[in-house]
């Protein structure tokens, strides 16, 4: 099932009228775009794809909630090697030859949020990302579904005291936390941030100018790319910004609602060769 969306953005391209032509990078999400939720594993066509892609000297990029310290299990899945990563929804972008840009969050807000779990929300489970370094501060029956649901590409899950962020840079915070008034009395608290849901567990909190098109944009100042020469493929409410930004912006077939409608185009699901379909269809590859 593909599904085409018209717009007419002077800054983007027409996937009426698109061939590919143009496009110097792509940048992926990884779960349930790259890899499929019901099989744990990135198709053989999408392997393929990545690939091809670099074969034809266009740059790809991961473009992922994911902190660097989480994206090991994913890349044994993907042997490819990839320009580069924006990272915890863009807070942090790097690639392997030592370039690194990062914005972390308010410390305000990381110290008002600690306090809020301690006092007034003791039962809810929250990661806390560094750099290096992923923890949590406990274990409940929402992480574990969200852990489950992940299957191999589920990273380890290490316990610490939130206390660390006194002391530690922390970039993003991840609420285990269904959406509604458990968010928002969150949000409450942190006035300098925003919250990019992917999965109805949980929601992500970065920088209030965070989001996946921020990591774009320091990748596309580094290499000098305009909207028009940036693709993206995503799935979910995390998405839909990097979707709407890029100049031609793919949803998976299996994506969420508010994600179709930020796409260009509408490909087929991650289970059904979606990536490299779109890809073909418009002369990428």
């Amino acid at each position: 099932m593909t599904q085409t969306h018209p717009h007419s953005d002077p800054d983007r391209i027409d996937p009426g009228t698109a061939d590919g032509s143009d496009i110097k990078a792509v940048f992926f999400d990884i779960d349930g775009t790259l890899t499929s939720f019901k099989t744990h594993i990135v198709p053989q066509s999408t392997l393929e794809a990545l690939e091809q892609l670099s074969d034809h000297g266009i740059a790809t990029f991961i473009c992922s909630g994911r902190p660097p310290a989480q994206l090991d299990a994913a890349r044994r899945l993907m042997p490819h090697e990839w320009t580069g990563y924006v990272t915890m929804n863009g807070q942090c972008c790097y690639d392997d030859h030592g370039y690194q840009e990062s914005e972390a969050l308010n410390p305000t807000d990381i110290a008002a949020f600690v306090e809020f779990l301690s006092t007034r929300r003791p039962d809810v489970a929250a990661g806390f990302c560094e750099l290096d370094y992923v923890y949590f501060n406990q274990i409940n029956d929402y992480l574990r579904a969200m852990w489950d649901g992940l299957g191999k590409t589920a990273p380890d899950i290490i316990v610490d005291d939130p206390a660390r962020t006194l002391t530690h840079t922390t970039y993003q915070v991840s609420a285990y936390v269904p959406a509604g008034r458990e968010e928002d009395e969150i949000m409450e608290v942190m006035p300098h941030c925003r919250a990019l849901r992917w999965h109805p567990d949980f929601t992500d909190i970065c920088p209030a100018d965070g989001g996946k098109p921020a990591g774009i944009k320091r990748f596309m100042r580094k290499y000098g790319w305009t909207r028009s020469q940036v693709m993206t493929f995503g799935d979910g409410g995390n998405d839909v910004e990097m979707l709407d930004y890029a100049g031609l912006g793919v949803a998976m077939g299996n994506a969420t609602d508010d994600a179709k409608a930020a796409a260009d185009y509408v490909t087929d699901d991650v289970d059904h060769d979606g990536i490299m379909n779109a890809l073909r269809h418009f002369n990428v590859l």
